[in-house]
């Protein structure tokens, strides 16, 4: 009987590990390339609650297809703030970024945001 109570706790143990490797692994926020040319740049971004992109800007237009919905809170290095409510299935037009700023995107809600991002590389 003992033995079977610790080979049971070690595959609670096991499957509990897992499961926090796992969530741990999706907590942060990723990019996918997609696709790259002269003309455009095509990623894939999952952006978790509580797991912001590192400041950073755009210098060419691009085009947002919600894949996943939610709300992204768009912070400013200078302070200021904007939210986008994006919908799933949706497309959002995003101008370049003015010159001098950078910007975090912050998931503003509760569920991972997943969007196509289509960069256009030779507008500004």
């Amino acid at each position: 009987m003992k033995r079977i109570a610790s080979h049971a706790l070690v595959v609670v143990l096991v499957f509990v590990g897992t499961a926090i490797l796992m969530r741990s692994q999706q907590a942060g926020t990723q990019r996918f390339p997609q696709f790259e040319n002269d003309d455009v740049k095509v990623w894939k971004s999952v952006v978790y609650p509580d797991a912001p992109l590192t400041m950073h800007r755009h210098d060419h237009p691009r085009v947002i297809i919600a894949l996943k919905g939610g709300t992204m809170k768009i912070v400013e290095k200078s302070g200021g703030s904007e939210d986008h409510a994006w919908e799933t299935g949706h497309a959002y037009w995003l101008p370049a970024n003015p010159p001098g700023t950078q910007h975090a995107d912050v998931n503003a809600g509760s569920e991972p945001i997943e969007v196509m991002v289509v960069e256009l590389e030779k507008e500004r």
